[in-house]
């Protein structure tokens, strides 16, 4: 419904009551509907879903239009990477958000920071997408507000042709709500457990669950050791769960993306079940590390398989978690792959040790002989040492076509002394085109970065802290700071602003009218940035 539209629907309403309605103005409860489009987290998981699904289709059609998102984990950090985003590509479109449950486990948590180990609250999960989707909505509010101000000076100006450019601006206007891609781990707990979270982080508006296959009692972070996998019916469960607690909400384009860590995983907890030979819980156990064994050779707490008409004996740890053999990681990813999508996954995720697309592509490749359109979120990590990585892929590039590498130490290639070298500038050149290339080559249709902000927020706190604190003391804060904001046109520059007081000084104004006490007023100090 348009704004004019939506007006004159009000005024109707106001004037069916006789007059009993009347201080109420028409056009401010436009205002504040056009502010405040979605009402609820499962209405913001609708929309977000059909967008996600349009975007999965476009990518088939030209893998060229790939997504991209960055971890935030707070929902201030979201909100001005939305506004930035508005700002400098004048759209959100293929720009998500993403959830990081190592985020949530360092940052959110009531115990302090824990390791990504599924340790923190399951709640704080659900509670920082409510809180992401709130100050995106108060991000649409603030910038709507402006809009209406700028129609209230065209109308005072009598200047018609603006009045009705700001009228199309309100009526195409483009939400900071995207779609966000949320790290339900490994479901904490079974799949019921699994099943009551995913309801609470779709009510709170999650469109995409993440969901991988460690065991949840002793999850680990992706890029740390000692992950252990369950097996494939276990992992099949969860991925229901998932499934019914968006059907139920009736998100029927709800999405979900299956994580094997199975590149990394060299343990599992159990051994799967198989009732005939080369059904999924023998190709999962066919993979264990195993010794030839007879009976005699049996100690009481042996267990034992069949394979191939030998018995066997699996390779069991202390720990009572059972090994897989060695270099079967890739062949395990890509049955994990093939099965969570025959089983309703949407998008894969394959936790890999470091940034290369052959090595991503090569899994890929395999994946879609059996699901062609296969698409992959990858995790561009902050734990990969891209710097490193990528200049050692140039190396080895350069060494294999017969260029001299003799300038170069392989190991030390980090060092700042090769900062300025023709391999330093083409590593960063693909580096650059990462993204790009993965998602031609490798089925890669979003890219995110799990936990940049966590990043950025030290980095630019080292540099004030630094500063301020020493000898450019309070310059240290306004030349890096504040001029930088203004020179760059950072809305927040205007904190208050920023903060909702020109909202509320205009909720004021619908229900106090002249005798509203507003806080923008000619003293206020927040008209010294313009």
């Amino acid at each position: 419904m348009g704004y004019q539209t939506e007006i004159h629907s009000v005024q109707d309403r106001i004037k069916s009551f006789g007059g009993a309605w009347d201080g109420i103005d028409a056009e401010a409860v436009a205002r504040m509907r056009v502010q405040n489009r979605f009402h609820t987290g499962l209405d913001i998981a609708r929309y977000t879903a059909k967008i996600m699904r349009e975007d999965m289709a476009a990518y088939d059609a030209d893998p060229a239009a790939y997504t991209q998102s960055l971890g935030c984990w707070h929902g201030f950090i979201g909100q001005q990477k939305l506004i930035s985003i508005k700002k400098h590509f004048g759209s959100t479109k293929g720009k998500y958000l993403y959830l990081s449950g190592w985020m949530v486990a360092a940052l959110r948590s009531e115990f302090g920071p824990l390791p990504d180990q599924s340790m923190h609250e399951k709640t704080s999960v659900p509670a920082l997408i409510e809180e992401l989707y709130t100050f995106l909505k108060q991000a649409d509010a603030r910038e709507l507000g402006m809009m209406f101000r700028d129609l209230d000076a065209a109308r005072e100006a009598g200047d018609m042709v603006k009045e009705k450019r700001v009228l199309s601006k309100i009526d195409n206007y483009e939400t900071h709500v995207v779609p966000i891609i949320a790290d339900i781990d490994a479901g904490f707990g079974n799949a019921e457990a699994t099943y009551l979270l995913a309801k609470k982080m779709i009510e709170a508006g999650a469109c995409a669950l993440q969901i991988e296959n460690q065991v949840s009692d002793e999850k680990q972070c992706g890029h740390q050791d000692g992950k252990v996998t369950v097996p494939h019916e276990d992992f099949i469960a969860k991925i229901r769960a998932c499934r019914y607690a968006f059907m139920e909400l009736g998100v029927e384009d709800g999405i979900i993306v299956t994580r094997t860590d199975s590149l990394g995983a060299g343990l599992t907890k159990q051994i799967a079940f198989s009732s005939e030979p080369g059904d999924l819980g023998d190709q999962y156990n066919s993979f264990l590390d195993c010794e030839e064994v007879t009976a005699d050779d049996l100690s009481p707490s042996d267990v034992v398989i069949k394979r191939d008409g030998k018995l066997m004996r699996p390779k069991r740890l202390p720990s009572n978690l059972y090994q897989f053999k060695a270099g079967t990681g890739e062949d395990r990813c890509v049955l994990d792959s093939i099965t969570s999508l025959r089983n309703g996954a949407d998008l894969l995720w394959i936790e890999t040790e470091k940034p290369h697309v052959e090595q991503i592509a090569g899994m890929v490749d395999r994946i879609r002989e059996a699901v062609p359109n296969a698409k992959l979120v990858y995790n561009n990590s902050p734990s990969f040492n891209w710097t490193l990585n990528f200049r050692q892929q140039i190396f080895d590039a350069w060494s294999e076509e017969g260029r001299d590498v003799s300038a170069y130490e392989r190991a030390d290639l980090m060092n700042a002394d090769y900062d300025g070298t023709d391999l330093a500038a083409a590593a960063d050149e693909k580096i650059r085109t990462f993204q790009r290339d993965g998602s031609k080559r490798a089925g890669i249709f979003h890219h995110l970065i799990t936990l940049p902000t966590y990043h950025t927020a030290a980095l630019s706190t080292d540099n004030l802290a630094k500063r301020y604190f020493g000898d450019e003391a309070m310059l240290g804060y306004v030349a890096q700071v504040q001029r930088q904001e203004i020179r760059q046109g950072i809305a927040c520059v205007k904190h208050q602003n920023m903060a909702g007081s020109d909202i509320g000084d205009d909720h004021k104004e619908y229900f106090a009218g002249d005798a509203a006490l507003k806080a923008a007023g000619e003293d206020n100090t927040m008209n010294q940035f313009g």
